[in-house]
């Protein structure tokens, strides 16, 4: 009787430390799981805003194929793939995240980027109106904005370029598009100031010192700005300069910019180099 009972209580011990090695396996595994989860989770954020956009397209389409129910690889892969500029790929992987009932409003506002990014205007129009008013941010309105351009919906744009700003801490780039929105309705004296402005909130940002001088331009203005810039864009921005004097008919004074411009340049010029030589044809034919 006392074996019978000493061996029961054996047996019962053995299964319950087997259940808890079990227990314990399947602990473990999960923290592992969350653990890899967390790391892929880094990995993914490197990929998006530092790795090179390629490298980056490469590891999200091959994440994503070995995880298809992962909704966030997905909206990697088409992250990267505008990226990457290759905004019509990206527009089928969005579709499909947007087909899934766990997306949200921010990848509408996303597939309407890749929209315009190719050009399809009416479709990134009909995808905003999708988005509730609601959802407010920084990136809906600037689209919003870039829509009502494509339109000339002079008034909606301006509107939408205003919410915008309010929604970011550094409205460089959206004060840059503005201008370029003002630019294209022929203000260009409002346009240089916008560019002038997108320039106080980011010195480095070469598409607002090149509209700059365009806006400059425009009003036969052919003189640089005072701001700051590296030698080599001096170089090209006096092309710049000296192609809106040229479109103008100040020939002359474009001669002499594109001058200034290979004597500027630190290296051989041939953009600057090509219209002086086309110029000097033109003139002697």
């Amino acid at each position: 009787m006392r074996h019978t009972s000493l061996l029961t209580l054996c047996l019962t011990g053995v299964l319950a430390l087997s259940a808890c090695q079990k227990s314990g396996d399947a602990a473990v595994n999960k923290s592992l799981k969350d653990l890899n989860v967390i790391d892929e989770s880094n990995l993914s954020s490197i990929m998006l805003t530092a790795a090179d956009p390629a490298e980056a397209v490469t590891y999200f389409r091959k994440a994503s194929a070995d995880n298809p129910e992962r909704l966030d690889l997905q909206r990697g892969l088409a992250k990267s793939l505008v990226r990457a500029k290759r905004p019509t790929e990206a527009l089928s992987v969005w579709n499909k995240v947007i087909a899934n009932p766990k997306s949200t409003n921010a990848d509408r506002v996303d597939l309407a980027e890749a929209y315009i990014r190719t050009g399809s205007w009416k479709k990134a129009k009909t995808t905003l109106d999708t988005v509730p008013p609601t959802h407010e941010t920084y990136k809906r309105y600037r689209l919003e904005a870039m829509v009502a351009d494509s339109n000339k919906q002079w008034k909606k744009s301006d509107s939408f370029y205003e919410t915008a700003m309010g929604l970011t801490t550094n409205p460089g780039s959206v004060l840059n598009n503005w201008g370029y929105s003002k630019l294209t309705r022929g203000d260009f004296k409002g346009a240089e100031q916008m560019f002038t402005e997108a320039l106080s909130y980011d010195s480095k940002l070469f598409t607002a010192k090149n509209n700059l001088v365009l806006a400059r331009g425009a009003q036969r203005n052919y003189v640089l700005p005072v701001i700051q810039m590296t030698q080599i864009e001096r170089a090209k921005l006096l092309h710049t300069l000296a192609l809106s004097a040229i479109k103008q008919g100040d020939v002359a004074t474009g001669k002499g910019l594109l001058k200034d411009a290979i004597d500027t340049h630190p290296q051989h010029f041939e953009a600057a180099v090509t219209s002086l030589a086309a110029l000097e044809n033109n003139v002697s034919n």
